[in-house]
This record gives structure tokens, C-alpha cells and sequence, in this order.
């Protein structure tokens, strides 16, 4: 097992491995990228500047401010509807640590929640019964490319004046009851990291409900500065480069064929697979299947090794929750998210699957399952 949560047997594989995540690049990317680097003009220009634009058309025309990375965006986004010390945001433990790192970069405090078991994103019901007075804001992260419930997350954010933001990461052209992922709260974060729906290499983009929350965040991601060298507020240094914008431009406009390969996948699955619970997409969303994910009750581990002896790489994401890492080591018992880190089993699903990897993949999980 390593770091990103991916367990596979380096030489165990006969045939040739089938990877949990492989970036879809082609010579179009490499074309963008090789005519910024010959133009010299390298940080925040014009390429930034037509991917917020074009970025603008995924999320119902919402402000788009292009930053280093996700966990940049996450952060700024926070720090850009006045989160800070003395408040609290409610988050998931069942996510990235990145989500709850955002919230600690800001000076608030994380407080974590429980998730559903059907979608695995956060309980509406268990989020209502965690905010105190000093709670400001709810983040709902969409895992593994599907919104969670995103009606009673707002209601009961609109109910106690309570900002809800959208870790969409993970969710890029995803959707909730015919608005996409990203338009759905007053503030969204993407990431566009090497394994997700569409990659810059890093990078993540800020999306605002208004236009002075996205001012702030272009001050904060540069210095404090909108004009050089007046530094309007204390400010980071989270700008995105034109090379990397130039290459997300390219993937936006194949955004829609890449996550129509994951979705045939996953239809495959969906219909092949047998003795372990399949992920459900809800009927009022859309999901982007950045992952596919199972669950198996018992012997999880086992049955991933097995995988890996078979050429197949598997992901858990996430065996260890959030709340029980060492930078939170929080005392809250959250019972589903406890049992979903022992059940949960991510496949290969990606466009760089073709239909007989699906099949051997198919065939080596209900060979492997006890």
C-alpha cells in the first residue's frame, strides 16, 4: 500500500497491469503546453485568463479564478467568504485530508461529520446535529463524483445562516437536480491533479457566487495584489501558470467525451458484477465516476491483494478517516464513515480502460471475492 491509497504488486502481474488512474494526454496537450513554453510568457496571462472563462461554461457561468492547486482552491475559497479563527466548518472525515486542511490553513477549527452510506457524502441529519454557535460554513464534498444531498445540506444551512461551500475535486461535470456541481453552494473548489477527471498536471480553480468574493480570491492568490506591487491584503502565492492553463483548456473541451468513457465502465460493472454493493447513482444527480467504487464486507483487503496479484490496481480511498490521523486524532465516533473505510474498494474506471480490461476486471474480482 502506498501513500495515495493504491495497493498493487510491482512484477506480480502476468499480463500487462490495469492502473486505478492514468492521465488522458494526448499530442493536443502536449501541442498547448510546448507553444507557452516557446512564448515565454509563463505565470498568470492570457492562457489563465481564457481557461476561467471557458471554465465559467461548466458551472452555469459562475466567476472562475484559476489557482495552484485544489487544496489552494479549498482554502482560498474559505478565506474568501471571511472564514477564520474562532469559527468552525463542518466537514467530512470520510474525504481527502486535504478538505479538513483548508479549514486549518484558515485558523477554524474542523468539526467532522458522518456520511451516508448510499452516496458517501454527508448526513444532512448528522451535519444539523453538530453546529454550534460558533459554526460558519458546511463543506460537501462530492466523493468520488457524485453530490451528495445537496437539498438538505442548503436547507439546513439556509435554516442556521450557514455558507455552503463544494469540494467538487472530484466532480467535474457532475451534477444535482439539473445544475452542475459547482453552482450549487456560495463557493466551489475543483482540483485538476494528475488523476482526476481532467488534469493540469496541479492546479484547481475558485468558483464564486459573486463577483467580490472572486476579487478577493485574485488578491489572495497573488500576493495581495491586483495591480503590482500594491498589496492591497496579506496574500498568498497560489497562481496558476499558463502552461498549465493552456492544458486545461484542451482537457475541459475533451472534459465531456473523457467522462463519457468513464460512464460506459461503470455501466459495465454495474451490470457484470456480483456479491459485493455496487455504488448507486441517485436518479436527481449525475455522476462523474471519477471513481467506481464497491463495497466488501468482508475479507476487503484479502480480495484487493488478490486484484493485485492479477495485474489489477485497486484503491481505498480512504482506510483511515480524517478525524483519526495524527494532525486531528479526534475522539468522534462516526459509525458509518468507520465502516465504510473497512468495506471500501475503488476499480479502475478511467478512459484509459478499455472494454476487455473491464472484462478481466469483472472476472478477477468475483474470482477473488471469499
Amino acid at each position: 500500500m502506498d501513500e495515495t491509497g493504491l495497493l498493487s504488486v510491482p512484477g506480480s502481474a502476468v499480463r500487462e497491469q490495469i492502473l486505478i488512474a492514468q492521465p488522458a494526454i494526448g499530442e493536443a496537450e502536449i501541442a498547448a503546453v510546448t507553444s507557452v513554453l516557446r512564448s515565454q510568457a509563463l505565470v498568470q496571462g492570457q492562457q489563465v485568463a481564457a481557461f476561467e472563462d471557458e471554465f465559467a461554461s461548466l458551472v452555469a457561468g459562475r466567476r472562475c479564478v484559476a489557482v495552484a492547486s485544489g487544496t489552494a482552491a479549498l482554502h482560498l475559497a474559505l478565506a474568501a467568504l471571511g472564514i477564520g479563527p474562532g469559527d468552525e466548518v463542518i466537514v467530512p472525515s470520510f474525504t481527502f485530508a486535504a478538505t479538513a486542511h483548508a479549514v486549518s490553513l484558515t485558523g477554524a477549527r474542523p468539526v467532522f461529520a458522518d456520511v451516508s452510506a448510499d452516496d458517501f457524502c454527508l448526513d444532512a441529519a448528522d451535519v444539523a446535529g453538530r453546529i454550534s454557535p460558533r459554526t460558519a460554513a458546511v463543506v460537501a464534498v462530492h466523493l468520488y463524483g457524485q453530490p451528495g444531498d445537496m437539498s438538505g445540506l442548503s436547507d439546513v444551512c439556509a435554516r442556521n445562516g450557514l455558507a455552503l461551500v463544494e469540494d467538487a475535486a472530484q466532480a467535474h461535470g457532475a451534477g444535482y437536480e439539473g445544475r452542475p456541481a459547482g453552482s450549487l453552494g456560495q463557493a466551489a473548489a475543483f482540483s485538476f491533479y494528475a488523476t482526476k477527471n481532467m488534469t493540469t498536471g496541479e492546479g484547481g480553480m475558485v468558483v464564486l457566487a459573486d463577483e467580490d468574493g472572486a476579487r478577493r480570491v485574485r488578491l489572495l492568490r497573488n500576493q495581495g495584489m491586483l495591480e503590482a506591487y500594491r498589496h492591497e491584503v496579506v496574500g498568498h502565492n497560489a497562481r496558476m501558470t499558463d502552461f498549465a492553463a493552456a492544458m486545461g483548456r484542451v482537457q475541459l473541451g475533451r472534459l465531456s467525451e473523457l467522462n463519457r468513457a468513464r460512464r460506459t465502465n461503470a455501466s459495465a460493472y454495474d451490470r457484470a458484477l456480483t456479491g459485493v454493493d455496487k455504488p448507486i447513482e441517485h436518479p436527481n444527480r449525475v455522476h462523474a465516476w471519477h471513481h467506481y467504487t464497491v463495497r466488501v464486507a468482508t475479507e476487503r483487503d484479502a480480495v484487493a491483494s488478490d486484484l493485485a496479484r492479477q495485474g489489477i490496481q485497486t484503491g481505498i480511498y480512504y482506510r483511515a478517516p480524517v478525524h483519526t490521523q495524527p494532525a486531528y486524532d479526534d475522539p468522534t465516533e462516526l459509525p458509518v464513515t468507520a465502516r465504510l473505510a473497512d468495506e471500501v474498494l475503488s476499480l479502475p474506471v478511467h478512459p484509459g480502460v478499455g472494454a476487455g480490461a473491464v472484462d478481466r476486471v469483472i472476472a478477477a474480482l468475483q474470482s477473488a471475492l471469499p
